[in-house]
C-alpha cells in the first residue's frame, strides 16, 4: 500500500464510520446482525496508518513527522476499539469525535491538497514545453 492508497483507505474508512455511527446499531461482533460491520474498516485504517508511520517516521519534513505522530495516536484509539469484543454505533460515534482521528484526517486533507496542485502544474508544464517544441 502506498501513501495515496493509505490516505484513501483512511478517508473512505472515516466516511464509512460516520454512516455506521448514524445507523444506531447495537454493539455486535461480525456474527451478529446484518453487515457490513465496522471491524474490517477499522482494521484497514490501522494498517493504512501503520504504512504512513513507516513511510514518514524517518522523513526530514516536519509536517510528515507530525502526520506520523498523529497516526500513532489515532491508531491507539482505533486499536482500542478493535480490542473490544463488540463494536456498536455509539462507540464508533465517540471514535469519530476523537481529536486524534480528526487530526489525522485534517493532516491528510492538507497534505493531499498541497501536493495535488504540484502534480497538475508539472503535467501542465510538460504539456506547455512539448507544445513549445513544435
Amino acid at each position: 500500500m502506498d501513501i495515496e492508497e493509505s490516505i484513501e483507505t483512511i478517508e473512505a474508512g472515516y466516511e464509512f464510520l460516520l454512516a455506521y455511527a448514524a445507523q444506531g446499531r447495537p454493539a455486535s461482533d461480525e456474527t451478529d446482525g446484518p453487515g457490513p460491520h465496522a471491524r474490517p474498516t477499522i482494521k484497514g485504517m490501522v494498517d493504512a496508518m501503520a504504512q504512513i508511520v513507516q513511510t514518514f517516521s524517518s522523513s526530514k519534513d516536519d509536517f510528515e513527522q507530525l502526520i506520523a505522530a498523529d497516526c500513532v495516536k489515532a491508531s491507539a484509539a482505533l486499536s482500542f476499539l478493535l480490542s473490544q469484543e463488540k463494536i456498536g454505533s455509539e462507540v464508533v460515534d465517540n471514535l469519530n469525535a476523537s481529536i486524534h482521528l480528526r487530526a489525522v484526517l485534517t493532516d491528510l486533507f492538507l497534505y493531499s491538497e498541497a501536493l495535488r496542485p504540484l502534480a497538475t502544474e508539472e503535467v501542465s508544464g510538460v504539456m506547455a514545453y512539448d507544445a513549445m517544441k513544435k
